[in-house]
């Protein structure tokens, strides 16, 4: 797969994904980004939630499962890289498409015992995502930053690691938290930043 198309397959998943993210609140009345999650908006009781599945995250994770396993190839041999990649492609490519496929139920609850079992895996999965997602950025990071010509994504792939470890903490102390939706936004633009600046920097390469 040649650089170009790489960059695009990564850019037009994280478009999918935000568009989905931004369309979905807004045909729900009384949504609201602050204290509601991303999922509430494609949970099994939405009007509009198969939509969102089907033609938002669900090609969404699939498309960043095939660039984040693309993405290594284009960058300096590196062990953290390729695993900080491949992380993200299980877990947040892989996760994206998988928590689409499995939507929560009415107020994504969190409380076990009364979840569906399609709850239980959007929660179990959404779970393993976050845990991992800031590990994966900060090798990432670690894995360029031996490279003179990867110190600006280097460093974009530290700072979005922190940032999101920060904010997912924060998350996972209050679950219930009347600022979960900011919590959980914030930490999706961080992926984003990343996926975006490594596609950037991929097409950078071609115009050398």
């Amino acid at each position: 797969m040649n650089n170009k198309l790489t960059a695009y397959i990564g850019i037009l998943g994280v478009s999918l994904f935000a568009i989905a993210a931004i369309v979905g609140p807004l045909l729900i009345e009384d949504y609201s980004v602050v204290s509601q999650y991303i999922s509430e908006s494609f949970a099994v009781d939405t009007r509009y939630g198969t939509y969102l599945q089907y033609l938002g995250y669900v090609p969404s994770g699939i498309l960043l499962t095939v660039y984040c396993f693309s993405a290594p190839k284009k960058f300096p041999s590196s062990k953290l890289v390729v695993a900080g990649f491949f992380g993200l492609a299980l877990f947040y490519g892989l996760g994206t498409t998988l928590v689409g496929l499995f939507p929560c139920d009415a107020g994504c609850p969190t409380d076990v015992m009364d979840s569906s079992l399609a709850q239980l895996i959007h929660n179990s999965v959404a779970s393993l995502t976050y845990i991992f997602f800031p590990i994966c950025l900060m090798g990432i990071g670690l894995g360029l930053k031996k490279s003179e010509n990867y110190g600006c994504l280097s460093q974009i792939a530290i700072v979005t690691g922190i940032i999101s470890g920060i904010f997912i903490f924060a998350l996972f102390s209050n679950p219930e938290s009347g600022y979960r939706g900011i919590l959980q936004r914030i930490i999706e633009t961080c992926f984003i930043v990343f996926i975006v600046s490594s596609a950037l920097r991929i097409t950078k390469d071609v115009e050398k």
